[in-house]
């Protein structure tokens, strides 16, 4: 059945805590019920659940990548998105409104916007295909042509669904308005590295004729991006300009952050001490690197508690020699290593 989850305004968890792990959704939604089946969704995600069932399956895949795009970008980091609970992918109230809160929301946003664009192209979805208003000849001379990435519904699907959580909060809200801006921000490193790929044609494979369509960038590179983001992320604080609420930096010595930013409301914790009930696991056991002074290494990820050495037997492939033909030939070799663990 269907699991309960506590994420009025928290979209990500709900991706990441049940939608990520079931093995298909269309079992669940064959059920003309199914969509209030998926508890946690706000009324009008269930209207775009009811209307757009064949994408959740998108959905879903658009969750897994974020998950996995936010625990290689973090595994080194006293943060790592890593799970405690079923589902608690990314943690619970200790880091809403924090810096760690603004990546997830932008790469879980840009997460649906990819995965449902993808599932456009691959003609999987009866409400959307290939991008067929780029047409015509482009300024270099090139003619568009093929299947261009239909990134503009991707990101509207996106919008519709992601951000009704925040919106149904009413937009007053500070969490909102900061949750709001970085779902966008993470759809805007998307649609910003959008890149064109093209096919020669002529005689001889010459270049007289070149076809081109638009594609996005691998997920990979919109994690680098929101990672870069997540690094120069700006702190605001609340301000009334006239009958709106703005989010302002919180100091005058702050840059003006721009609609690609990340913004946060507080500061994070030091993720240091495990606090099951905060959703913070501490480092206590995680692996480290004696010889880096970075946030991998064993002084900084062990907040100063220092840590343990073990020896371990890692199995290589070794002593390879090619075969005529075609064939590789590899001995195993076995040796030990020193693993360092935090205390």
């Amino acid at each position: 059945g269907a699991a309960r989850f506590f994420l009025r305004g928290n979209f990500c968890l709900l991706l990441t805590g049940y939608l990520a792990k079931q093995p298909s959704l269309r079992a669940i939604l064959r059920d003309p019920r199914g969509c209030e089946g998926l508890t946690g969704l706000v009324e009008e995600q269930v209207h775009v659940c009811r209307r757009q069932v064949e994408a959740m399956d998108a959905v879903k895949r658009g969750a897994e990548l974020a998950v996995e795009e936010c625990q290689h970008q973090f595994h080194s980091r006293r943060w790592n998105c890593s799970t405690l609970q079923g589902l608690q992918v990314f943690g619970k109230v200790a880091i809403q409104g924090t810096r760690e809160s603004a990546f997830i929301h932008a790469i879980s946003a840009a997460g649906v916007a990819f995965a449902v664009t993808r599932a456009c192209s691959r003609g999987e979805l009866e409400k959307c295909g290939c991008d067929r208003k780029i047409r015509g000849v482009s300024p270099e001379g090139f003619q568009w042509s093929g299947c261009s990435d239909n990134l503009s519904y991707g990101i509207a699907f996106s919008q519709a669904f992601v951000d009704n959580p925040e919106r149904s909060r009413g937009i007053s809200s500070s969490r909102a308005l900061m949750n709001l801006h970085n779902n966008e921000a993470g759809r805007k490193a998307l649609l910003a590295h959008m890149k064109v790929e093209c096919k020669c044609h002529g005689v001889s494979g010459s270049c007289e004729v070149r076809t081109c369509w638009k594609v996005m960038p691998p997920f990979r590179k919109v994690g680098n991006i929101l990672k870069e983001k997540f690094e120069g992320a700006t702190e605001v604080h609340p301000k009334r300009v006239g009958s709106r609420k703005l989010l302002v930096p919180k100091s005058s010595r702050f840059k003006p952050y721009t609609a690609h930013d990340l913004v946060y409301l507080l500061a994070s914790p030091d993720f240091c001490d495990r606090d099951p009930r905060h959703g913070v696991f501490g480092t206590y056991g995680r692996r480290c690197n004696r010889t880096s002074p970075a946030m991998d290494g064993c002084e900084l990820l062990c907040c100063g508690r220092g840590f343990h050495t073990a020896q371990a037997e890692v199995v290589e492939r070794c002593s390879c020699k090619f075969r005529w033909c075609c064939s590789v030939k590899c001995k195993q070799c076995r040796h030990l290593v020193e693993v360092h663990s935090c205390r």
